[in-house]
């Protein structure tokens, strides 16, 4: 129900209200129209602003002209595609591109964002923008550091790396590794085979970017424990840091 002024009313001192129209306000509009009232009439009844009305007809005008039905769905299709796209701003896709050009991993540039304030935005979104460039004939795939590696979520499993005991973040590595200012500080991931079938574990240098690799007989943190003492045994005078994947394997 409406509650409608006399025609004699003042309205220059009325507070209007700027809450967004209902299914029943742009019911009210079409019937109003199809009457024959102005749109500053409307407004002054629905106690809204003349160019809210006068927008809100421009952009929800269909072919058969302005339809309440038609245009509530419009408007709820517009906000759907504008939280879609807002999800990464072109500030945060600006600053993503920024640590993949360093080397980050998308489960780094999450924590990273996290930490300088930024919008939470989860690694497997990251993951997804940087599939979409490439189906878009982007580049920002080949700034992964394993390019070949299939994907695996890591959430919702028994292995969550939430999970793992005395686990200490990405963020907490010290500063001097993150910028690449020395030689010595390592990055430590798996690659497993398809359908799980062999495995190789990898050290990533970050400053020379000088890569190890070994064949593991299996995931089991015993054989990747093996393979990195044998692979950073003759190099040890050059190992700062060592950062894990933090998977059950370390």
């Amino acid at each position: 129900m409406y509650l409608v002024s006399n025609n004699h009313t003042d309205y220059k001192g009325l507070a209007l209200s700027y809450k967004h129209l209902s299914l029943t306000d742009r019911h009210y509009i079409e019937l109003e129209r199809k009457g024959g009232a102005t749109m500053s009439e409307i407004a002054i009844k629905l106690n809204r602003s003349q160019s809210t009305i006068s927008r809100e007809i421009s952009r929800n005008t269909g072919c058969r002209g302005y339809r309440h039905i038609q245009a509530h769905r419009f408007t709820t299709e517009r906000h759907k595609d504008k939280n879609k796209s807002e999800k990464l701003t072109p500030k945060l896709k600006t600053i993503i591109n920024k640590y993949l050009k360093k080397d980050y991993s998308p489960e780094q540039i999450s924590g990273r964002l996290k930490l300088e304030g930024h919008s939470s935005v989860h690694h497997e979104t990251i993951y997804q923008y940087i599939l979409a460039d490439k189906k878009n004939g982007g580049k920002l795939y080949k700034l992964l550091r394993h390019q070949n590696k299939t994907y695996r979520k890591r959430y919702g499993n028994a292995h969550t790396r939430n999970g793992i005991k005395d686990r200490v973040d990405i963020d907490e590595r010290p500063e001097v590794a993150n910028n690449r200012m020395r030689v010595g500080d390592w990055e430590m991931d798996t690659i497993i085979g398809k359908n799980h079938k062999g495995a190789i574990v990898t050290m990533d240098e970050r400053k020379t970017k000088l890569r190890l690799a070994y064949p593991l007989p299996g995931e089991k943190a015993q054989y990747v424990q093996e393979a990195i003492v044998k692979l950073l045994n003759p190099l040890k005078t050059w190992v700062k840091t060592t950062t894990y994947d933090n998977g059950k394997e370390f």
